[in-house]
């Protein structure tokens, strides 16, 4: 196996967005995404070497070893990080303000591990619960905002239509919380700026377009993903409550997720290839 597949992608002045896909072992991408001959074991250090960010799934279905969160990092090159979805026996019980063990022995299980390969931690809400402003601020208030010292980076994804309401808005932006947008017609989608960086979930991809997303698409998701980079709210988006006025520079994440799943790869290379100016 040549060792320039394994190259970093170059770094740019857009490193401050990231476009990424939703896990590295996936067996259609043996086809279209990593290379012939590449053995499964090195697939989250090619993946991680065409991409900027991977967002893992893994840990949804239960917490992983420290071993095994130090061995993700060690595969992957400078510069790059992961997001993690936290576990759903967090987000999925009857309340989320009793959450806060749950919630300590997974960051306290061995994320320090993954040192600066750590990147935002992703709280997945079950389209059937509903907002509830005391049980989610509790929830909210004990998320911790530091592991030995290095920040932590958490953001809330919402599934139910009662979200979409200013009283939502209000308090993720009381702590400082992000809220994911999605392009999915099946969930609720805010784009309202509720914390210090940006987190999109695109699930629209489709089987007969070889990059996932029309060119069109993927020239406007650019486009998106630098107004956002810049600090600016983007009108044309659903929103809960009113647009924010321009900020300064915030980080973006950008994750092809599901749909045509075998198309991801090659829609987050597109665009991230368009927002770094080389399309």
């Amino acid at each position: 196996m040549s060792a320039d597949l394994f190259a970093s992608p170059p770094s740019t002045d857009c490193q401050h967005i990231r476009v990424g896909i939703g896990g590295w072992n996936y067996a259609p991408w043996r086809n279209n995404f990593y290379p012939a001959g590449l053995v499964q074991r090195r697939e989250l250090e090619y993946a991680s070497r065409q991409l900027r960010t991977i967002e893992i799934n893994g840990t949804y279905y239960g917490a992983q070893k420290a071993a095994t969160y130090a061995k993700w990092a060690a595969e992957t090159p400078s510069g790059f990080v992961f997001s993690l979805k936290a576990p759903r026996y967090v987000t999925e019980g009857k309340r989320l303000a009793e959450t806060g063990k749950g919630i300590g022995s997974f960051v306290h299980g061995g994320l320090a591990e993954m040192g600066d390969r750590l990147g935002p931690i992703l709280w997945q809400l079950p389209p059937s619960r509903p907002f509830d402003a005391d049980d989610l601020a509790a929830f909210l208030g004990a998320l911790p905002r530091e592991l030995n010292g290095q920040p932590l980076r958490h953001v809330l994804e919402v599934r139910h239509p009662s979200f979409m309401n200013e009283r939502y808005v209000a308090l993720a932006r009381n702590h400082a919380v992000p809220t994911v947008f999605t392009d999915s017609p099946d969930y609720p989608s805010l784009a309202d700026l509720t914390g210090d960086f940006t987190y999109a979930r695109l699930m629209c991809s489709a089987d007969g377009i070889s990059t996932g997303y029309a060119s069109e698409a993927l020239d406007h998701w650019a486009e998106h993903a630098r107004t956002w980079a810049a600090g600016s709210d983007i009108g044309e988006l659903s929103h809960a409550a009113t647009l924010q006025p321009a900020s300064r520079p915030r980080d973006v994440f950008v994750f092809f997720i599901s749909s045509a799943k075998h198309r991801n790869p090659a829609a987050a290379m597109a665009l991230q290839s368009r927002i770094d100016g080389n399309h």
